[in-house]
């Protein structure tokens, strides 16, 4: 928390009198640092209320323990006053009975604790982690763009289990340290009044050690974390970019580069240690002190008279036992700094607001033919000043395949993005059979979608369970006609377990032309109104594409096909292709019509294609959305 004084000042005249000097401050409190940390970590808490009769019979168990403990030097001083300086041996023995029976009740009760404190904290951890799992699944690619997938991994995991351990760590030391605490002073003030100085002094220091060292603490506990983000992020991009990482022959500046921080992060946490190291053996210093202070003090009063050898005896372990309630607060203000900052992290997560949310009255689609309306449309990158896309209007009908080209960053592939929501336009209308997407459900919108990105993305598993990722109850007919489409039948049934071999993760085990074509399989055995295809032919060679293209003429023959492609062979047939150049369509029409009339689309097709060849009669064009690659182009190099 910072405080900052603001000192102002003004002069008053009245009537031409002698002006007078009036003086504010201003206290301004600025909620950061610990104080917003700790906040933080309390709105976790609220992850607690399922376990609400756990943590009352904890309470309960703790208070217990306790109460057991506080007796125990009370039977050791009758034992000591009555029964051996009076020579008692029935009271010995029947003192220390009762002394066994309350220490096995406190001890059992510390078991108990012990097992619901780490029974609270583990449930709280899952529920927290789930919690934070479901919060990221909603997020856009705009939260995604503003956490990191590396920080997003930590605050799951890393920051979750260091609130986990200091939850453990406060319901079973926390609760117990201010009762025992209390209740040793108070049954040490009974005991000896002249001595509970000794006590309060020892409190006193004990509680500037542990400021001094929190306020040193946080900063580095915030900087921690920083750097465990940034060793997931090295490790992910050096994983991640092997091949290439060999193929440059760089390891060594990998090495470097990983070492530099795996070494910032070795001495920032040895710094940290080193705190937690110094601070036992200065407590144990001060609880040492304290004991020498209470036995020289006590001595005088024994021999004046002034109190039980007993009783002084009593007075030592009640203080044992407030100084260790302190050092137990100690261990915990320890960890608590970089729990806080990791409870902050977690819920700086947690409390994002998606900028893409479900409408509160959400429309629904009466008609389902796919019919896709641009409108006027406007796009900006969050934090971009200047507009990626400009007043894009068009219509794409079922039935027919609409083709996006354009050079790179023209804004082909931003336009399909908006159709799914991956992002929401500035202005304008996306319209998916008449409704504004902004005004469907998500779940509606994208079971209307069929969408295979550049880059094949496949999950761990099988084949089947990829290709049945967007439709679980799918059929096996139906997952072999897909596949067959896909023109992925042919390296299916030549692997040794067929549909059930099993796919890594990413799907590095297989090329990247399989890929993209189990990526196409699980987008047709959905079935939706709309297929998306952003430049998923880009890594088949010509004969698959033109054997895939002609598969996919007959199943999609009723829907709606946007696809975004590099190659003119792709987009030859379409019934419309539009033409993207820094952000604003250029051209619109089908393959002949923009050879005449727009520049930007024979550029790109003079710089695939020859002369010749874009002045022949494409003989199959007229057959249907998405053709058969033209015999006359089979081997060309295109770009």
């Amino acid at each position: 928390m910072k405080i900052l004084l603001k000192l102002s000042w003004r002069t008053s005249s009245r009537n031409g009198q002698k002006g007078k000097l009036t003086a504010k401050i201003h206290i301004i409190v600025q909620n950061s640092g610990p104080l917003c940390a700790n906040i933080s970590m309390l709105k976790l808490f609220r992850h607690l209320k399922p376990y609400t009769y756990s943590l009352i019979a904890l309470i309960m168990l703790t208070f217990v323990q306790v109460m057991t403990s506080l007796q125990l030097p009370d039977y050791m001083a009758k034992i000591v006053n009555e029964g051996i300086v009076g020579e008692n041996n029935s009271l010995i023995y029947s003192t220390g009975f009762r002394m066994l029976l309350v220490s096995l009740l406190g001890g059992v009760c510390m078991v108990i604790v012990s097992y619901l404190a780490s029974k609270i904290a583990s449930g709280f951890s899952r529920d927290l982690r789930n919690n934070l799992f479901s919060k990221v699944e909603g997020f856009s690619l705009v939260e995604f763009n503003k956490f990191s997938t590396a920080s997003l991994i930590t605050r799951s995991t890393n920051d979750i289990q260091q609130v986990q351990t200091v939850l453990v760590m406060i319901l079973r030391m926390v609760l117990m340290a201010p009762m025992m605490g209390i209740g040793g002073i108070i049954k040490a003030y009974q005991l000896a009044p002249s001595m509970t100085w000794i006590m309060g002094l020892s409190v006193g220091v004990m509680l500037l050690v542990i400021i001094v060292l929190f306020s040193i603490a946080l900063p580095k506990f915030k900087l921690l974390q920083n750097m465990v983000d940034k060793l997931n992020l090295v490790t992910r991009e050096i994983l991640t970019g092997l091949r290439v990482i060999r193929a440059f022959n760089a390891e060594k500046y990998e090495e470097k580069k990983f070492d530099k921080t795996n070494t910032e992060l070795t001495n920032l946490n040895l710094f940290v240690n080193r705190l937690m190291v110094v601070m036992q053996p200065i407590m144990m210093l001060i609880f040492n002190f304290s004991a020498l202070a209470a036995i020289w003090v006590g001595a005088h009063m024994i021999d004046q008279n002034r109190l039980a050898i007993g009783d002084m005896m009593a007075f030592l372990q009640y203080s044992m036992q407030v100084i260790m309630s302190f050092l137990m607060f100690s261990m915990v203000f320890i960890m608590v700094p970089r729990a806080s900052v990791s409870a902050s992290r977690i819920a700086e997560v947690i409390e994002t607001k998606p900028e893409i949310e479900d409408p509160k009255k959400a429309l629904p689609i009466k008609d389902k033919a796919g019919l896709v309306e641009f409108k006027n449309v406007f796009f900006t990158y969050p934090g971009a000043d200047v507009p990626v896309l400009e007043d894009i209007s068009f219509t794409a009908l079922p039935g027919q395949t609409t083709a996006f080209v354009g050079s790179t960053g023209s804004g082909k592939s931003t336009v399909i993005n908006l159709i799914p929501r991956f992002y929401d336009i500035v202005s304008g209308h996306v319209m998916i059979d008449g409704v504004d997407v902004r005004s469907l459900e998500q779940e509606v919108l994208w079971r209307k979608i069929g969408y295979v990105p550049q880059k094949g993305v496949l999950f761990s598993g099988t084949i089947e369970s990829n290709i049945k990722y967007g439709a679980p109850n799918a059929t096996d007919d139906e997952i072999k006609l897909s596949a067959q489409v896909a023109q992925a039948t042919e390296f299916i049934e030549g692997l040794p377990g067929k549909f059930k071999t099993p796919i890594s993760q990413g799907g590095t085990n297989i090329s990247g032309g399989q890929k993209q074509r189990l990526s196409i399989a699980r987008a047709l055995v959905r079935k939706p109104e709309i297929y998306i295809f952003d430049d998923s032919f880009s890594a088949l060679d010509f004969t698959t594409d033109a054997k895939l293209r002609k598969a996919l003429k007959k199943e999609t023959e009723n829907k709606t096909v946007l696809i975004v492609a590099q190659r003119i062979s792709t987009v030859i047939s379409a019934e419309k292709i539009i033409v993207l150049n820094e952000g604003k369509i250029v051209g619109e029409g089908t393959h002949r019509s923009l050879l005449k009339s727009c520049e930007v689309y024979r550029e790109i097709a003079l710089s695939q294609l020859s002369q010749k060849e874009l002045e022949d009669d494409l003989e199959t064009s007229e057959t249907g959305s998405i053709n058969v690659f033209p015999p006359q182009y089979a081997g060309k190099e295109l770009l």
